[in-house]
């Protein structure tokens, strides 16, 4: 008998690192709104697992810099 393992989306990851929020994400790689929500919901927020990711993807990041006032 085969047992099927069912993938639960209420089965909370551990937070690995801070935390991105999702329009940081998508502005930090510039991906278009669908794909960062579906790598967000897919992977969490950590920043440590998404930066891991995004480098396998060989997607370099943007630099955010912050205007001076």
């Amino acid at each position: 008998m085969t047992s099927m393992i069912e993938h639960n989306p209420a089965t909370r990851k551990v937070l690995r690192g801070r935390a991105y929020d999702l329009a940081e994400f998508t502005r930090r790689y510039r991906l278009n709104d669908e794909e960062a929500k579906r790598l967000f919901d897919k992977f969490g927020p950590s920043a440590t697992e998404l930066d891991l990711l995004m480098a396998a993807k060989r997607r370099q990041p943007v630099t955010l810099q912050v205007a001076n006032a």
